[in-house]
């Protein structure tokens, strides 16, 4: 680079080179040095460190890549590293199952957002299904959901190294992780040798040249890069249509757990065959000339494109800093590779280095390549991982689909946030939804991946399809919160919500247990032995359900989930209280128990009401354990909504309700909520926007509007500037079908808010301004005849003499004054 090595150790006539190294001491530039000028007028000022320059964090000796970050311990350079840049390091980590070691945790405490309405957290749940399931591809990049840039396919011809080399500062003993082929004394370290302290030989040159003809078939092209477990060579297939290929040997011939990969690779990676995961053709041998050895190669399909860590690479602020990827971009590529991941599970196989590197986005499809660590489940050897992606229980353990689950999650939070520390300081753990801002945005993203990242392994996602499903789901309400247009599904865990309570409006305080018995019920697991019974079972009451439930052929948990739901409909506080002891203690972390835990809370009253409050906040506290076990679930964010409204802290309601009703108009309960808790705080615009969202093919379409008018007028004064809400309600009702009683019910409320408005003198309306309401002029004679008439259509429509009484006495009230 030209600048002068100011190392005390150096001579002083060294400077440093374009590979960032001084040329005559060898090393990296002084951590904090400034460089000298070239006409030694000082130090020159502290600049941002390019491609090139030396790393010089304490004693690591890598340099800083294209991207901005150190090769080797994957930091930025300390001088200049900028407070919020991420870090991006790439190192494997292998662990023998014979010397595995205990590893801790970082100390910092797993902080999740603690409930809104200020419950505790000791409550988690677990799925009720177990194990892993093989998943089909859902179809292009994006889920349907997500438009992710396509990224063109290169002329492979174009990726082939012109100098093919391992920096030095990458060798290490493949035995005793000694550094190797160092440069000493001024001279270049030789790229084949011994390891000086254990004997150990090493070859760091590719094996291959240009022309090569490997197998008798594969001529090789040159190296496209070389990685920790082998160099990777471009070559043509000269016995087929010659189609581009990959060959993939060893970075160091004299590495016997490389050589073990390879022979795993070979037993079992012939067999994988799925759209998004890389082909392996052929296994061949070439003899080494050199040598007079024989190596081995993989034959893999040539895979064009961006590695994710390009495409996160490549994103950049006007400062240079990194730009993390949209967070729907970054669950579009997880959600094309889960699947992915879910068929190497179901053939019995874990992947154990998912990270951004290992994954190409080729056009519009993805593929997930360098198998070299995949093993079976219970395969013994070597473990072969990424350190800040890696499961923290791998040392003790071993991988499974849990750990891979784990890695997909630490892979999303790299690529959305500058993730500083996330192979330090957050190495098994996540910043706080305080210190970042995505967190904090999507709260459903930020406990999906506490989830998934969970210490233990059997409280994270069962399978790659429900961790699939779940992020779905937060895609949908992602997306929802950022355009505001609704994507609704059907959900598998719940079935729609039974009722919508409190249409009307009314100010009386919500009833907590018909709020808590309309909310979604679970579905049934068609694998319970109960299923079929449960299916034929036709009760029109909670007795009758029991009385059926009691000649079952055959116990199961969804019986006695059936039959706890029957009690709680009674209100039978005695066999309540029983079904929910007997499944706590046979099925404790079951997440319907908990789930059915929230609801008795509400359902069954308190003893006081000194006690209601905590009562509240026990139901909202199993309702938050369901959300951290779902956060792609609409039925915990409806329930905690309706436990913050009950609890007053109205804020936190309509976040829940305006998080569930805008992703899926269908729960209905998230509009009145919404309008409820809007109105109880003033806000009149904001109910009348809720109430307006529900769609027209809903059921409650005419509630819903209806419930808009009110909003607008019930409980106005006079003086309020009424006349455009006049207007709108008087076109809301006349497109709506009524019957007879309700259209004039709600007729004379529209007509008396008018007519207080006339008296008042018509507020916020210029003299001229036209006005009318329900097709009358906003003259007091004329709004008197139409209340007088309402009152009396009313009266007529009466079956009750004392209503019909009343009703006559309004109208003659409202009749203005006349000679006749």
């Amino acid at each position: 680079m030209g600048e002068a090595c100011v190392r005390p150790e150096c001579s002083g006539s060294g400077t440093i080179d374009a590979d960032g190294y001084c040329d005559e001491c060898g090393l990296a530039p002084a951590a904090g040095a400034a460089a000298a000028t070239s006409t030694g007028a000082g130090p020159a000022p502290a600049r941002r460190a390019g491609p090139g320059d030396g790393c010089a964090r304490g004693e690591c000796t890598g340099t800083i890549d294209a991207d901005g970050y150190c090769d080797e311990c994957g930091l930025a350079p300390l001088e200049t590293l900028p407070p919020t840049q991420p870090y991006l390091p790439s190192a494997r980590t292998a662990s023998p199952d014979s010397s595995r070691s205990a590893r801790t945790m970082s100390g910092r405490s797993r902080s999740h957002r603690s409930t809104r309405t200020g419950s505790g957290r000791s409550l988690s749940v677990r799925s009720s299904k177990g194990g892993s399931t093989g998943t089909a591809r859902r179809g292009n990049l994006g889920a349907g959901l997500v438009t992710v840039p396509a990224v063109p396919r290169p002329d492979p011809a174009a990726a082939v190294l012109t100098d093919p080399q391992v920096p030095e500062h990458k060798r290490f003993c493949s035995k005793c992780d000694t550094p190797v082929g160092r440069e000493k004394n001024g001279r270049p370290g030789r790229p084949e040798g011994f390891c000086t302290k254990c004997g150990t030989p090493y070859s760091f040159t590719p094996k291959l040249v240009r022309g090569d003809l490997v197998g008798g078939q594969y001529e090789v092209l040159g190296c496209l890069a070389h990685g920790g477990l082998g160099w990777i060579y471009l070559a043509v297939d000269r016995r087929v249509s010659d189609r581009w290929v990959v060959l993939k040997g060893l970075l160091d011939t004299g590495d016997e757990d490389a050589l073990a990969v390879a022979i795993a690779e070979r037993r079992f990676l012939a067999e994988v065959d799925h759209p998004n995961i890389v082909r392996i053709i052929n296994f061949v041998e070439h003899p080494d000339l050199r040598t007079g050895s024989t190596d081995g190669y993989i034959v893999m399909e040539y895979v064009g494109g961006k590695s994710l860590k390009d495409i996160a690479g490549g994103r950049r602020t006007p400062d240079g800093r990194r730009d993390p990827l949209p967070v729907e971009q970054a669950i579009a590529y997880a959600l094309e590779a889960l699947p992915a991941l879910g068929y190497l599970h179901s053939r019995g196989l874990v992947y154990c280095d998912f990270k951004i590197d290992n994954v190409i986005q080729a056009e519009d499809s993805l593929k997930i390549i360098d198998m070299g660590a995949v093993r079976r489940f219970d395969d013994e050897g070597p473990i072969y991982g990424t350190v800040g992606y890696q499961a923290p229980e791998i040392a003790t353990h071993g991988p499974s689909p849990a750990s891979d689950l784990y890695t997909v999650a630490r892979t999303l939070a790299v690529l959305t946030f500058d993730f500083q520390g996330y192979s330090t300081a957050y190495r098994y753990d996540l910043p706080d939804p305080e210190q970042v801002p995505v967190f904090d945005r999507y709260e459903s993203y930020y406990r999906l991946l506490v989830r998934a990242t969970d210490p233990d392994p059997a409280r994270r996602f069962a399978s790659a399809e429900e961790m699939a499903d779940q992020l779905t789901g937060v895609l949908r309400e992602v997306l929802s919160l950022q355009d505001g247009r609704a994507r609704p599904a059907a959900s598998t865990l719940f079935g729609p919500e039974l009722r919508v309570v409190d249409t009307e409006l009314t100010t009386e305080p919500l009833d907590a247990a018909a709020a808590a018995l309309a909310l979604p019920v679970p579905r049934v697991d068609p694998g319970d032995p109960g299923a079929g019974f449960l299916a034929t079972l036709v009760a029109g009451s909670p007795a009758e359900a029991l009385a059926a439930l009691a000649a079952a052929p055959v116990p199961s948990v969804e019986l006695r989930l059936r039959e706890l739901r029957a009690h709680l409909e009674l209100r039978d506080d005695a066999a309540v209280d029983a079904a929910l002891h007997a499944l706590a203690q046979e099925y404790p972390d079951d997440w319907r128990t908990v789930w059915y835990r929230g609801l008795a809370a509400l359902v069954i009253p308190a003893p006081d009401p000194a006690s209601r409050p905590a009562r509240i906040a026990e139901a909202a506290e199993a309702f938050d354990a369901v959300y951290d076990a779902f956060p792609g679930e609409a039925a915990p964010k409806l329930a905690l909504a309706v436990c913050a409204e009950l609890a007053g802290s109205g804020e936190d309601a309509a976040e829940f309700y305006r998080l569930v009703g805008s992703t899926d108009p269908a729960y209905v309960s998230a509009a009145f909520g919404l309008a409820r808790v809007r109105l109880a705080a003033g806000d009149r615009p904001g109910a009348v926007r809720a109430l307006e969202a529900v769609p027209e093919v809903s059921t409650h379409y005419t509630a819903a509007r209806i419930g808009a008018v009110r909003a607008r007028l019930r409980g106005r004064a006079a003086g309020d500037p009424l006349g455009p809400d006049l207007v709108r309600c008087s076109e809301q009702l006349a497109g709506l079908t009524l019957d007879a009683r309700r259209s004039e019910e709600l007729a004379i409320e529209v007509l008396d808010s008018a007519l207080a408005w006339v008296l008042a003198g018509r507020p916020g309306a210029g003299p001229d301004a036209a006005v009318r309401v329900l097709g009358h002029s906003t003259g007091e004679r004329e709004l008197r005849f139409a209340l007088e008439h309402s009152y009396r259509v009313l009266a007529r429509l009466s079956d009750r003499t004392e209503t019909r009484i009343e009703m006559v006495e309004r109208a003659n009230r409202a009749r203005p004054r006349t000679w006749v």
